[in-house]
């Protein structure tokens, strides 16, 4: 009768006499991963693409082949023409309030007039990362509480010109709109937060105080 030449032949028996010669498996073979693309869109939180193509194949009942494509989450903060995105994209990198005096007499040392300003917050998540850190340096992150309302103060030198502002303020989003923030000091507690309004006057309290960097 009829003999057959895959991989299920073994099993039913109806193998071809020279299957072992004339059929023998050869799986999937692909080729090595491309380089990263650029992001699919800049200015707003999306991916990026690699991928590779079949060099050969699968036969007489092979491995089949694996995924062609992978794609991994992207930002750019930059447009295509080289203009900075929105503010609402830059994570907004904070540490302890209390740097901040140091800051100032430095700046006092260095003529600096140029006045800052303050921006409350209400902390919607953060990461596990911020409960571990460890004392002293990185202990201030143990204050971060969701739901809390935080105060930020942006003062020099952290003001950057043209518009004198803070990177990651939230300057020009979108009411409700979530925003990233990260500790320095600690790349594992960072978090989203919900700006609430700007103050021109910094009455920042002790306590849910911290800095722009």
């Amino acid at each position: 009768g009829p003999c057959y030449c895959d991989r299920a032949c073994a099993r039913t028996l109806d193998c071809c006499h020279d299957y072992a010669q004339a059929c023998p498996v050869s799986p999937c073979v692909v080729s090595q991963w491309s380089a990263w693309s650029g992001c699919a869109e800049p200015c707003k939180t999306t991916y990026r693409v690699r991928t590779r193509h079949i060099i050969q194949e699968p036969r007489n009942g092979g491995e089949a082949c694996p995924a062609l494509e992978e794609r991994a989450g992207c930002v750019e903060y930059w447009t295509r023409q080289g203009t900075e995105c929105q503010q609402s994209l830059i994570p907004a990198l904070i540490t302890t309030g209390g740097f901040g005096k140091a800051r100032k007499k430095r700046a006092a040392a260095d003529g600096s007039d140029r006045a800052g300003y303050c921006v409350e917050f209400q902390l919607v998540a953060l990461a596990p990362g911020c409960l571990r850190s460890q004392p002293p340096h990185a202990g201030w992150m143990r204050s971060l509480r969701e739901g809390h309302t935080v105060c930020v103060e942006c003062q020099p030198p952290a003001l950057h010109p043209p518009r004198q502002h803070c990177r990651g303020d939230g300057t020009g989003s979108l009411q409700n709109q979530l925003l990233h923030w990260q500790a320095v000091g600690n790349h594992q507690c960072k978090g989203t937060w919900r700006r609430i309004r700007q103050l021109d006057t910094c009455s920042c309290p002790s306590v849910h105080s911290f800095l722009f960097i």
